[in-house]
């Protein structure tokens, strides 16, 4: 019961990193979703399913599950926003090591977003058939 509640204890504290990490700048959504999905699947199946069936963000967690995809749209978004979080990082009165290592830190990330593999854009289609009755 013990290991339960600590995986739902996991579970909401990744769900409100990426609730934080959808409104702020520079903190990721994603990782974040990824890893309360993870944490649920182990103790808290509702939380899970939920997850997997949010109209927004369940596409995107089952194209990474079965693919390892992210779509082109969400890697632009990370990156302009790692873009906008650098600028206003250096403009701001942040430590000198904060200032060269987060944005070395984004750029990587970015390396390993852009080299993650997109979803084809051509995905077959679900063919209507009409029954017909030969009566």
């Amino acid at each position: 019961m013990l290991i339960i509640a600590l995986w739902r204890l996991l579970a909401l504290f990744f769900v409100g990193l990426a609730f934080i990490g959808a409104i702020l700048p520079g903190i990721p959504t994603t990782v974040f979703l990824l890893s309360a999905v993870w944490a649920s699947a182990k103790g808290w199946p509702k939380l899970h399913d939920w997850l997997l069936a949010h109209p927004r963000f369940g596409p995107l967690i089952s194209q990474w599950q079965t693919h390892r995809a992210i779509p082109r749209r969400a890697k632009w978004i990370a990156g302009l926003s790692m873009l906008v979080s650098t600028f206003l990082l250096l403009s701001s009165s942040a430590p000198l090591w904060v200032k060269y290592t987060a944005p070395t830190l984004m750029a990587v990330v970015m390396i390993w977003l852009a080299s993650r593999p997109e979803m084809p854009t051509t995905c077959p289609m679900k063919i209507k058939t009409k029954v017909i009755n030969p009566e």
